[in-house]
């Protein structure tokens, strides 16, 4: 009969277009998990569970210019949430040594 599926298939399917969303977000989270890391560091774990699990929720959906806009938000008001407030407690250890 003549049937060929790499011809059916091409036919079906139309060229793929670039994400570029798609090709920075890793590296987006990649740069929100380093601050959740620098967060938890300096005692901030609070801060540190929020904005990880805002990342979660934004990077497993999909990876379109919503969610890299919406990653670089985060990522821009965590980074000046941060040089505003002051520096974090370092555990329980400080918090009792100024208590005394």
């Amino acid at each position: 009969m003549g049937y060929s599926f790499a011809t059916a298939a091409g036919a079906m399917l139309g060229p793929m277009e670039p994400n570029p969303a798609a090709q920075e977000l890793p590296g987006l989270y990649r740069a929100v998990l380093d601050l959740v890391g620098e967060l938890s560091a300096s005692g901030d774990r609070d801060q540190a569970n929020r904005l990880r699990a805002e990342a979660v929720k934004i990077y497993s959906r999909a990876w379109d210019e919503r969610a890299r806009r919406e990653l670089l938000a985060l990522l821009r008001r965590s980074q000046d949430d941060r040089t505003h407030r002051p520096a974090a407690s370092h555990g329980l250890r400080q918090r009792f040594i100024r208590a005394t």
